[in-house]
């Protein structure tokens, strides 16, 4: 099995090194880490979004500007977009710039949907015109699905739809995808992929109205006691490096069989679906520290009770499964910020965790 593992990692890097890649939203938690691990992977790496919204950040914290060509652009600027996409010739497209958090939604809906709608829609554009482009693997959501609060798992045939404005503009963004791929790119031979992953767990996110980040300032503060909401909440947890490696498995494979491109579902095992009380407990578990109030009679806007994905798609077309139980996954966030805040390196503790990551079976 370890000459597998050592073959697979081999395959891996033969692949991506000096490939020439684009991600937009390089500057957020996850396109910070799909940067990092695909530039240790050597491809050429080009990057658009905003600037980090946050402080600490995984993008300064790591210097992804130091291994990237990085600009800093609104998506929704097509002229500049399409600029970079001519100038930068990618081979692969990463796209995740989005508005991505559902109660932000409700306070900027018309930002959420032009962005997650029409930035969307510019870079498959650009793409149409790009001489380069081969694959692209757009980023939506696990919520772009009609959430009838049922107890099985929502497979990729399922009906869309959205009941926040952040659910809806991914809905509707997977329709734009659909679009470009039928009436432009398919013909164009290049193939493209939405990839619908759950709910991302790991070291170096401080979003705002996150379970995990929002722990860690709570209890890493004098107040010590972290508030959550819709404590038995069922959503799909799992590390961020298990999406991460599918996106690019998924362009891995649709480079050499464009046919298999369309959409995936990425997340847990079923036992790995959990309550937000089970994800929490385990977190407060492992940092050894902090409280826990449950907000009582809660009236905010309305989320979903209950989302689970069917990775079965995944499984079968790409050999791909999550490598990490919710256990472990809840066990190396923590681990990760512990560690940080003691002092060590953000870019030793990514590297820490890839690696680590690529031995799992």
């Amino acid at each position: 099995m370890e000459v597998l593992v050592v073959v697979k990692s081999i395959a891996r890097q033969i692949f991506w090194k000096n490939k020439k890649v684009l991600i937009t939203g390089h500057t957020g938690f996850k396109g910070a880490w799909l940067t990092f691990w695909l530039n240790h992977l050597g491809a050429k790496i080009t990057g658009v979004a905003l600037e980090p919204y946050t402080q600490p950040n995984l993008f300064n914290l790591l210097r992804i500007d130091s291994i990237c060509d990085s600009h800093i652009l609104d998506i929704r600027n097509y002229e500049k977009l399409e600029e970079i996409v001519k100038t930068s010739s990618p081979e692969i497209v990463f796209h995740l710039a989005a508005q991505p958090l559902v109660r932000t939604s409700y306070d900027q809906p018309l930002e959420t949907f032009t962005t997650n709608i029409i930035g969307t829609a510019n870079i498959l554009n650009a793409i149409r015109f790009s001489d380069s482009t081969k694959v692209g693997i757009m980023i939506t959501t696990d919520k772009v699905y009609k959430n009838n609060e049922w107890r099985w798992q929502y497979r990729e045939t399922d009906q869309l739809g959205g009941y926040d404005p952040y659910s809806c503009s991914k809905a509707a963004a997977e329709l734009v995808i659909d679009g470009y791929t039928n009436s432009f790119l398919e013909e164009q031979e290049i193939a493209i992929s939405s990839a619908r992953a759950g709910n991302i767990i790991g070291g170096g996110d401080w979003s705002l109205d996150r379970l995990i980040p929002d722990a860690v300032r709570a209890w890493s503060s004098e107040k010590n006691t972290l508030e959550i909401r819709r404590p038995n909440a069922i959503r799909p947890w799992q590390h961020v490096l298990e999406p991460l490696s599918g996106y690019m498995k998924l362009a891995e494979l649709t480079w050499e069989l464009p046919s298999i491109s369309g959409a995936y579902n990425f997340g847990p095992l079923t036992n790995s679906n959990a309550t937000v009380k089970d994800v929490i407990e385990l977190a407060r578990e492992n940092y050894d520290r902090g409280e826990i109030a449950i907000i009582e009679d809660y009236h905010g806007p309305y989320e979903a009770a209950n989302l689970e994905l069917d990775i079965s798609k995944a499984i079968s077309t790409l050999s791909w499964r999550p490598k990490f139980t919710l256990s472990q996954a809840v066990n190396l966030s923590m681990n990760w910020y512990r560690a940080f805040y003691k002092g060590d390196p953000a870019e030793n503790l990514c590297l820490k965790d890839i690696e680590l990551f690529e031995k799992e079976k």
